[in-house]
């Protein structure tokens, strides 16, 4: 059995290197670092693979976020929804750029931002919600978007965690994530779905208008050499990176579909545990791309389960134990615990299991009858 791995790049990049190693030496013999053809080839491709009209390369998708933000003219104090249960960036953004954050509870059975929540939170001061794609399943944006336009509000999708996944409206039509709000955007960290060997990120838009401003921001607020238009910031894909994603991009679909079989994989093993609780595994759509492939443990062991695995060589991870309503950065007086019980519930309960393009029937029988050993 190969070693275990939380995400395995080295023998992912052992199936393409022949098509990375060129595409690298091709920035290095034509010193096209920046900007270069394979930034502007990437790009179009991307936006092919995803039906939107407009995607901005930029350095990662922290800055994908705030720019968004940014190119949506919010105001310091504008109220902005979004998950308590995700990773910081989504928060950290929204603070500073001087908004106003307003977190909520997400949904137990998808871990993804509570619909009563934002029904909730909205007041006169709110201008945008922030859903987050979390792990790789797609939130509900039938009813975001509905929420949104009954309250003239914005939807930034996060989708830094989700590329590749699919969301079927009410009526069968279905769309990428990240290309149905306003405004979506992802990372291409060397983890993520579609990574990179480094950092990069992109924002997707539909809006001439919007794309247009953020093109802008990106680059030091330039359309022109030397001529600031808007106040931007140095937030660019490099060509490098650009050139690894152009590779990766036609394997996006293979990859994810190699995740969606390990996740059925697990899941038929866990399942069999009543104290195990894996994700959904959808068969008539194809909403989850399982980013990470995070179980629930509701017996109280899951502390004792993540020390178990260690021990037996099994890396494993907590994605999150710390709600962002309980990070020192983020405290505020507006928030009690009572707010929050699925965040609190989870943050104590859930696992990490490893997950990648290259996990094996051996290594998938192996993590799983190591967790039910512990917890039988």
């Amino acid at each position: 059995m190969h070693k275990l791995q939380m995400v395995d790049l080295k023998n992912q990049y052992e199936k393409i290197k022949d098509e990375v190693n060129a595409s690298i030496q091709d920035v290095l013999e034509n010193n096209t670092y920046i900007n270069g053809p394979l930034v502007h080839q990437f790009q179009a491709d991307l936006e092919k693979y995803l039906g939107v009209k407009h995607v901005i390369p930029c350095a990662n998708g922290t800055d994908a976020l705030q720019i968004a933000m940014m190119g949506l003219d919010l105001k310091p104090g504008d109220e902005v929804i979004t998950a308590d249960f995700t990773f910081a960036a989504t928060v950290e953004v929204i603070a500073l750029l001087q908004l106003t954050p307003v977190l909520v509870d997400v949904d137990l059975n998808n871990m993804n931002i509570s619909l009563d929540g934002i029904r909730k939170a909205i007041t006169p001061k709110t201008k945008a919600i922030v859903p987050v794609h979390l792990f790789g399943r797609a939130a509900n944006m039938d009813a975001i978007m509905e929420i949104a336009a009954e309250h003239n509000l914005f939807v930034i999708e996060d989708n830094a965690q989700a590329i590749g996944a699919n969301y079927t409206f009410k009526d069968g039509s279905k769309k990428k994530v990240g290309t149905i709000g306003h405004v979506g955007a992802t990372s291409f960290f060397p983890s993520k779905n579609l990574g990179c060997y480094g950092d990069g990120g992109a924002i997707f838009t539909n809006d001439d208008a919007l794309a247009h401003k953020l093109r802008g921001i990106v680059n030091h607020g330039m359309y022109e050499r030397y001529h600031h238009d808007v106040v931007g910031v140095n937030s660019r894909l490099d060509s490098i990176q650009a050139g690894v994603l152009k590779v990766k991009l036609p394997h996006l679909d293979e990859y994810k579909k190699a995740r969606q079989a390990a996740a059925q994989k697990y899941a038929a093993i866990l399942n069999t545990n009543p104290n195990v609780v894996a994700p959904t595994i959808c068969d008539q759509c194809d909403c989850h791309v399982f980013h990470q492939f995070v179980i629930r443990i509701t017996n109280g062991k899951r502390d004792g389960l993540l020390a178990h695995l260690q021990e037996n060589g099994i890396p494993c991870a907590i994605y999150y134990p710390i709600p962002l309503h309980g990070q020192k950065a983020y405290t505020d007086e507006r928030y009690k615990e009572s707010d929050f019980p699925t965040t609190n519930q989870l943050c104590k309960e859930v696992i990490a299991l490893p997950m990648h393009t290259e996990l094996d029937d051996d290594q998938i029988q192996f993590i799983a009858a190591c967790v039910l050993e512990y917890l039988k």
